[in-house]
């Protein structure tokens, strides 16, 4: 399967997720985003999994996908 996005770094900042996603910063407001990683501590935010494909983040604790490609659509 050929990669659609190279996520290179997940990290949160307060209530904002930054991702390094082909090469580039994408700061993310979690109230925007997600009302689960909103709400969710620490560890269940840091406990995440990026798909081999690159096609999205998946938090297991807080059974939450995100797909890169709705990221990437709606800051456009």
């Amino acid at each position: 399967m050929i990669a659609t996005h190279n996520i290179e770094k997940v990290s949160f900042e307060e209530n904002f997720m930054v991702l390094q996603i082909d090469g580039k910063e994408i700061k993310l407001n979690l109230d925007d985003l997600s009302s689960k990683l909103y709400n969710a501590n620490k560890i269940e935010r840091e406990l995440y999994k990026i798909s081999p494909s690159g096609y999205g983040i998946h938090w297991p604790l807080l059974d939450e996908d995100i797909s890169v490609e709705a990221i990437l659509k709606n800051r456009d």
